[in-house]
């Protein structure tokens, strides 16, 4: 039972937040007479000595301790002796591990938030290279219509920044304290909540006792957070590793990352981005388990509630790495503009052809299908759009002229989607220019 219920092995991922609750429940118990002031200060070093010694290896798990809480409880009183074993007069380990799986998110919300950032400027400095450069643009993985590669590169950092506002809003929001809540009914200590929250760099306390130990719904937040993210990152993952293979060449991957075969000398595997697509199946099915664990538990606390930290930790770690590992493939991806340029299907053009007659007065659904008609044509006679002569063009609709042809410039058909959020390079300017707001930088 012992080894059964033990949390330790993950929990000790807590150990810092909650060396630092120790030290503020410590003082808040010296302002209501527990402690005097002297012994809260004894504490306080005493955890500062323990924090030292463990990050210097020096400190060991006991088969007693079932969770970080109780070790560190336990160092300290083996050091201080009563004034140690005080510490945790008021609270109760349902307040006390709430609070430091709240920290904890907090602090390692500023990682995630710089990550997401430099994700963010790697997407950005990368579509200024190729405001002009012409990708096939696909729906249902099939050419559809020219675009910028920038255009492309942007919609992912425009992605990023919903899923930046997103996580701050999540940290936000847990960002209040539960500490005093004890078991569900609050401290029988007039502890100072709004002061204490204060030192430990919450927003304020928990307004309901019950509440703040009953639920983890910030932690689903995150889940929610993280598995969005995922989702983007792994569809992103997926276009990069078809565009890498051998029917495309529109991009390289960097040998930074990808590997070898153990069999095959010439191949260059994008591993890191098709273990994007695998951790993202991770972090969903991680969000599924912390949703399933609070669905069928009563409103308090119970111990079902110590499993939320495990898939908590992983996706929040693997969410990390994942969006740092796409920074670096973004930042030394190698672009083919060549490759992709002469990939071009003048089929892609077939949307322009329709609006070249709606320019002339044809409603678009004749116009439309007119253009099916000279596409059906093409296609009989197994030659492109281009290969046409304008007497094919005029058997369908008089009003082809020969200035038709130039429908079929790659750059020309962005620069006729100039309009605002558009493929054309001023559209792409300006939507760089906004994404550098967005980041505040010059």
């Amino acid at each position: 039972m012992e080894k059964f219920s033990s949390s330790i092995h993950f929990d000790k991922k807590l150990f810092d937040a909650d060396i630092r609750v120790n030290k503020e429940w410590a003082l808040s118990l010296a302002e209501i007479g527990v402690y005097t002031h002297e012994e809260a200060e004894r504490v306080a070093t005493t955890l500062r000595q323990i924090q030292v010694d463990y990050h210097a290896g020096k400190l060991s798990f006991a088969k007693s301790d079932e969770d970080i809480h109780s070790a560190n409880e336990r160092w300290l009183t083996e050091r201080l002796g009563d004034v140690g074993a005080k510490i945790h007069t008021g609270r109760s380990r349902n307040d006390q591990v709430v609070t430091d799986l709240r920290i904890y998110l907090r602090e390692k919300g500023a990682e995630f938030e710089q990550a997401l950032l430099d994700l963010q400027s790697a997407f950005l400095d990368l579509a200024e290279k190729n405001v002009t450069t012409v990708l096939p643009g696909q729906t249902h993985l099939r050419q559809a219509q020219p675009i910028s590669l920038a255009h492309y590169l942007l919609s992912f950092f425009y992605q990023m920044q919903r899923d930046r506002k997103r996580h701050e809003q999540t940290v936000s929001r847990l960002n209040k304290c539960p500490l005093g809540s004890g078991a569900i009914a609050g401290a029988a200590f007039a502890i100072d909540r709004h002061d204490l929250a204060k030192r430990l760099g919450f927003d304020a306390p928990l307004e309901n006792s019950y509440d703040a130990t009953a639920d983890r719904d910030f932690v689903n937040d995150v889940h929610h957070v993280c598995a969005q993210v995922m989702l983007h990152l792994s569809r992103l993952a997926e276009d990069f590793i078809i565009w890498s293979s051998e029917p495309f060449r529109y991009l390289e991957i960097d040998e930074l990352y990808a590997t070898g075969s153990s069999m095959m000398p010439q191949k260059k595997n994008p591993d890191s981005l098709e273990l994007l697509r695998g951790k993202t199946a991770r972090v969903i099915g991680n969000h599924v388990a912390g949703l399933t664990l609070m669905k069928g538990i009563p409103t308090a606390y119970v111990r079902d509630l110590q499993e939320d930290k495990e898939p908590l930790f992983d996706s929040v770690e693997q969410t990390l790495q994942s969006v740092r590992i796409t920074t670096g493939v973004v930042k030394t991806i190698r672009i083919n503009d060549e490759r992709m340029l002469a990939s071009l299907d003048p089929a892609l053009y077939a949307t322009d052809l329709a609006d070249y007659l709606v320019r002339k007065g044809i409603p678009f659904r004749k116009s439309h299908a007119i253009v099916g008609k000279i596409v059906a044509m093409a296609e009989a006679r197994k030659v492109s759009l281009t290969e046409l002569s304008l007497d094919d063009y005029q058997l369908n609709s008089g009003l082809f002229e020969a200035d038709l042809y130039e429908l079929f410039d790659p750059v020309k058909s962005l620069e006729r989607r100039n309009l605002y959020g558009g493929t054309g390079p001023a559209s792409v300017r300006k939507q760089i220019k906004n994404a550098k707001e967005l980041l505040n930088i010059g």
